[in-house]
């Protein structure tokens, strides 16, 4: 992040969004606040915390992009929620802390990703050596027989021991064996071979309680529980070799890594970098004297107010503070506007943008420009085909001039009217694709109109349609 400043953050964000400067600005400063905050003493970064975010525009104008965006450019960890599916504590639902949760979870699942990725050479390793020894086992002496504890509970049996004495000959012909088995391994002559392979069985059972720091089921894994009383169960399992790599190597990796540096890093993370998007928070902002189901709305406000404003919440892994994490909020507020929400929640979000209604020129360019261009991936899906698409430039601009004219006649979705638009236009193509081999197909002006003509002209039947 270091490396990274407002107006670089700005141009990245550039390759993928198009328009809407001021939010990029806004959440590229913050970005950067982040990375001067780390710079000061202890004493004064305590001090200092973030700016949160309130983004107001119509939907399909680039609100979450930013953010997800945002968040993937830094490995940040980030979740994305809807204020609406939280309750009011006391409420049937989801408490508000649930976000937090949810947060702590993907910021450990990054943290472990990264670690297992870092091991994953000496697990391949060691992947290969349990491989090998399951396709050439060395021969074994004779033991005391299979112990009925680990039979009863599924566990490996060790009473076989290596069998040292064995005769010179057949050791030297099991070695030669393994040598061209392993060699076989490199060379991925065996991927296709069965192979039983021994691994831990993840269907531990799960007991749902009610805790005390909501309503919401929290899952207790009860061998966490009750630690070493329950041991392990193995369970055996018939797969391919290149399967059985991978379930061996994963296996290898889990016991390299340390779970708990893995916890305490990724809580770290959460509360120094996690990115908190809370996305249709106009709809729980209620006008006055309202009633019915707007009731619980400001109970929910005050519900995620101590959250922003910065508090201790309790996960599984243990109390996670709120202080220093980057909340962004977002919501098109046709119905409502941002001095609805309840005062102490509007002074939680300092910064304010407006993100702009997308023009006919911002869709030509949302068409064909981004890294992530809509036409690139229908071109590249169909390209799996053979059948090769061409868009000419009068094409993208009737596209274009369709989609805005849609978006005025009827609700303005943004950019997502091009994707429904696009799959009109395709339609036709895409079914027959495959039938008469590869070839080409142009996508004209005139083609585009054929393919809308009837739904564009029939404003009852394109309200369904596009």
């Amino acid at each position: 992040m270091q490396e990274l400043r407002p107006w670089q953050i700005v141009a990245e964000l550039d390759k993928y969004i198009i328009g809407q400067v001021d939010a990029k600005r806004a959440v590229a400063v913050a970005l950067r606040n982040r990375y001067r905050r780390s710079l000061l003493a202890p004493e004064v970064r305590e001090e200092i915390t973030p700016k949160n975010i309130l983004m107001i525009g119509p939907t399909g104008v680039g609100k979450t992009e930013i953010a997800r965006r945002l968040a993937r450019l830094v490995n940040a960890p980030m979740v994305k929620v809807e204020a609406t599916k939280f309750t009011e504590v006391g409420y049937v639902g989801r408490d508000v802390d649930a976000m937090i949760r949810d947060l702590v979870e993907t910021s450990i699942r990054m943290v472990k990703t990264e670690r297992m990725a870092a091991v994953e050479e000496r697990a391949q390793d060691l992947a290969e050596k349990r491989l090998l020894d399951l396709l050439a086992p060395l021969p074994k002496k004779r033991g005391t027989g299979p112990n009925p504890f680990n039979l009863l509970f599924g566990l490996k049996d060790d009473s076989d021991l290596p069998y040292d004495d064995a005769d010179g000959d057949l050791l030297v012909e099991v070695k030669e064996r393994r040598e061209r088995i392993r060699h076989r391994l490199a060379q991925g002559e065996m991927e296709d071979e069965l192979v039983e392979i021994e691994v831990e069985d993840s269907g531990v059972p799960m007991l749902e309680v009610f805790t005390g720091v909501g309503v919401e089921e929290m899952g207790i894994n009860l061998q966490e529980v009750l630690g070493n009383m329950l041991p392990k169960r193995i369970k055996k399992r018939k797969v391919t070799v290149a399967t059985g790599r991978r379930l061996l190597a994963q296996e290898e990796a889990q016991k390299l890594i340390d779970m708990d540096e893995v916890v305490a890093e990724g809580i770290e993370r959460a509360e120094q970098l996690g990115i908190v998007f809370i996305d249709e928070i106009d709809k729980i902002a209620g006008q006055e004297g309202g009633t019915g189901p707007d009731v619980s709305r400001e109970g929910v406000q005050r519900d995620i107010l101590p959250i922003v404003e910065g508090s201790t919440v309790m996960t599984k892994y243990g109390p996670v503070k709120t202080d220093h994490m980057l909340f962004i909020a977002a919501g098109a507020f046709h119905v409502t506007k941002p001095s609805d929400l309840i005062p102490e929640l509007q002074g939680r979000f300092p910064i304010r943008v407006e993100l702009k209604s997308l023009t006919e020129e911002d869709f030509k360019r949302i068409l064909t420009q981004p890294e992530n261009a809509i036409i690139k991936q229908y071109t590249a899906l169909l390209e799996t085909e053979g059948i090769k698409v061409k868009f000419t430039d009068d094409a993208i601009d009737e596209i274009a001039k369709t989609a805005t004219f849609v978006n005025q006649e009827m609700e303005n979705i943004g950019a997502r009217r091009l994707h429904t638009i696009l799959e009109k236009v395709l339609e036709e193509i895409s079914f027959t694709a495959g039938e008469n081999g590869p070839q080409e197909v142009v996508v004209d002006a005139a083609y585009v109109e054929r393919q809308l003509a009837s739904i564009v002209k029939n404003r009852d039947l394109s309200q369904y349609i596009l």
